[in-house]
């Protein structure tokens, strides 16, 4: 198990994390930001200048999840893990990345009023040299921004703690019992990775404006179409009939016609493999409104124009998007290899 401590600089996520060492019995701290700082280490300047974090480096990303499920091998657990996480597809990612691991996430959020974090933050970075002082100030300020807005979303995803009035060995206490009692605990579709080619089917679903249906999971970054990995022996389109049907509770009652086949290749990490695409029509208005989403695996829907879905796919899933609806509206399926049309 994982423990992830999360909340702004100065909610006390650290010296909260060294008590939880004596109340979480074989406990381990494990702190990914000496992965990025290992990183910064390794990686070229000319690659460090293109990011503003290194959390917005995917290499972090993935370490982080490897060095955990690696550390829980040598370690009984769980791992307490005091790190800020304020962007949304990157929680995804991580927490995504154990679930498929089988390392349980227990998100616990220590949290504490604007006005409080705003003075410890003047409290902190006392160096004795004025510019690094008025510099460590200036970038936790910063932090609260990105903390505000990321706000809204970790309330509903992680346990809250508020630690305003609360010592360091108070506020790990209510960690320990949140952890006892199964709070904040992810319960995020558990898919194992690939450890080869894989072939996954989506489906198309219209509203009567032509607008496409996309998904939002909890366990990757970025919107998706509505499907999934066919499983062995099992047909394509009847795979994605059957995601679609456990995703969304629609039941289609043909067939969806193909759109767009895609090879996509490997690319480390990935194994890449085969991506089809199917047209599954225009839903009812009833259909829409008894949409449903499993909670453990999207946690969102809308639809949305070709112009709005560009803003909100991943390239690699906006460029066969694209592609999929020309092969819609000349009604002929497209044979693409990375994305480019073929033959």
């Amino acid at each position: 198990m994982i423990v992830w401590l999360n909340g702004a600089s100065g909610a006390g996520k650290s010296t909260a994390a060294r008590h939880l060492l004596d109340l979480l019995p074989g406990s381990t701290l494990y702190d990914p930001e000496l992965v990025g700082g290992e990183l910064r280490l390794m990686l070229p300047a000319a690659r460090l200048e293109q990011i503003g974090d290194y959390q917005d480096l995917p290499s972090w990303r993935r370490l982080v999840v490897d060095t955990a499920a690696a550390l829980l091998n040598e370690v009984p657990g769980p791992l307490i893990t005091p790190m800020p996480l304020l962007r949304q597809e990157y929680r995804d990612e991580i927490f995504g990345g154990l679930a498929s691991r089988r390392v349980p996430v227990r998100h616990i959020l220590l949290h504490a009023e604007e006005t409080i974090l705003r003075e410890r933050a003047g409290l902190t970075g006392r160096t004795g040299r004025p510019d690094r002082d008025v510099a460590a100030r200036q970038r936790s300020l910063a932090h609260l921004e990105s903390y505000d807005d990321a706000l809204g979303w970790l309330k509903q995803d992680a346990h809250v703690i508020d630690t305003a009035r609360l010592t360091p060995r108070e506020t790990a206490e209510r960690v320990a019992e949140a952890v006892r009692t199964g709070a904040g605990a992810c319960d995020i579709v558990q898919t194992p990775e690939p450890t080869a080619e894989t072939l996954a089917a989506g489906v198309l679903l219209f509203d009567d404006a032509d607008r496409v249906l996309l998904v939002d999971p909890t366990y990757k970054p970025g919107w998706e179409f509505p499907g999934g990995v066919v499983e062995p022996g099992e047909p394509p389109a009847r795979a994605g009939l059957r995601e679609v049907t456990e995703e969304l509770g629609i039941r289609l009652h043909s067939a969806p016609r193909l759109l767009v086949l895609d090879w996509e290749p490997p690319e480390p990490p990935g194994f890449g493999g085969l991506r089809m695409l199917f047209d599954g029509g225009k839903l009812a208005g009833e259909q829409i409104r008894d949409l449903l989403l499993p909670g453990p695996e999207l946690r969102d829907w809308r639809f949305a124009t070709e112009d709005e879905a560009a803003d909100m796919l991943p390239p690699v899933r906006w460029n066969r998007l694209r592609w999929a609806l020309r092969a819609r509206e000349q009604g002929r399926p497209l044979n693409l290899e990375a994305g480019v049309p073929v033959g």
